[in-house]
């Protein structure tokens, strides 16, 4: 596995500063300009912002006289500026230092959700679409066999979205915003609420979150205030991954910043997942995707030295019990010889490095 040079990996954290601080200080959108015009010999302000048919929308600013209306026309010109410039990093860093930009459609999505106030709101990006987001965060190249995908996974723990006393515009209204053809897809359980969308192309969008009780309420949506009408899907599991989660960028445009599940934890949670895949319909091809990302992010944090992130996410894992175990061992056994080598090195050094004993999932 290849690891990005240091120079590109600086260029990211770089990046994902300058997004982040564009995020707080924007107040007008970077697709709209200010326009003057002159009424009754005056000269005004005003921010035409496109309609997404062809046309603009005007918004009143204010008179041109105005020493803080001149100052945030200075400051929006300057933020266009640098929103180029951020693209241009952009594209250095996929085209040139081996890191991972999603599709057009996934990208799209995650960054109207991002600027609608989900990753504000505590929501954590998941799935593939997050998986391409490791390349930059740990330095290293992921091949691509690993990382396409149609579909973008969101999630939220329960109590914050009941207890953050805010929520994003309607969901719906925000995919449509991407693509028109977004409809809620009828929840399973028969339901009213719906926890995916999907778009003629087959697009899905779905929200999950973790399971508060016992499997029976795995086919029952949960009510997630936060989520702009959304309801999510109780996962069993999604706790563990969605804990202690790590900003990072999404190589999409000018840059997106993400919230993402730790790594370790995201490799610890897809063999689990794997495990429980059926063996009909695209579960074996899922499931194959699930151990390939799992041992390849195995190498990567052995690569890079995470070793005792490793061994202290799979010894968490691994003390939950015996379903945790059970998961684990039946994904790891999917596992090539050679992945299953690394995967035991890897946990062994990590181990020793937090001076901890670790039982390891396919014996001595």
């Amino acid at each position: 596995m290849k690891s990005i040079d240091l120079m590109y990996q600086t260029m990211l954290a770089e990046l994902g500063q300058r997004s982040l601080d564009a995020a707080w200080t924007a107040d007008f959108p970077p697709e709209g300009r200010f326009t003057p015009a002159n009424v009754k010999g005056r000269k005004y302000w005003y921010f035409d912002i496109p309609d997404g048919h062809g046309g603009t929308t005007r918004r009143y600013v204010g008179p041109a006289d105005d020493p803080a209306i001149a100052q945030r026309v200075a400051d929006h010109k300057r933020d266009k500026d640098d929103i180029r410039a951020r693209r241009r990093m952009v594209n250095s860093l996929t085209r040139e230092g081996g890191m991972i930009a999603p599709d057009a459609m996934s990208g799209d999505i995650v960054e109207a959700l991002a600027t609608a106030g989900l990753f504000r709101l505590r929501g954590v990006l998941i799935g593939t679409v997050a998986f391409q987001c490791y390349s930059g965060l740990l330095g290293v190249r992921l091949p691509m066999a690993a990382i396409l995908t149609g579909d973008a996974d969101i999630a939220q723990d329960y109590a914050i979205s009941r207890e953050v006393e805010d929520s994003l515009p309607p969901i719906v209204d925000l995919l449509q915003g991407v693509d028109p053809s977004f409809r809620p897809v009828p929840h399973r359980s028969g339901a009213a609420a719906s926890s995916a969308f999907q778009n003629a192309d087959g697009y899905r969008v779905e929200f999950l979150t973790s399971n508060r009780g016992s499997d029976d309420d795995i086919d029952q949506p949960a009510k997630m205030p936060a989520l702009g009408g959304a309801s999510a899907d109780p996962l069993r599991f999604l706790d563990f991954l969605i804990r202690e989660p790590v900003r990072t960028m999404l190589l999409h445009r000018s840059g997106v910043p993400v919230v993402v599940p730790d790594p370790s934890r995201y490799a610890i949670h897809k063999l689990i997942v794997a495990s429980r895949r059926h063996t009909d319909g695209q579960g074996p091809a899922k499931r194959e995707k699930d151990v390939r990302q799992a041992a390849l992010l195995f190498e990567a944090l052995q690569q890079t030295r995470r070793t005792s992130d490793l061994a202290f996410a799979y010894n968490e894992a691994w003390e939950r019990g015996p379903a945790w175990r059970e998961g684990i061992r039946a994904g790891a056994g999917m596992m090539s010889p050679e992945d299953i080598g690394r995967f035991s090195a890897a946990l062994v050094e990590g181990a020793k490095r937090n001076r901890e004993e670790i039982e390891l999932p396919f014996g001595d």
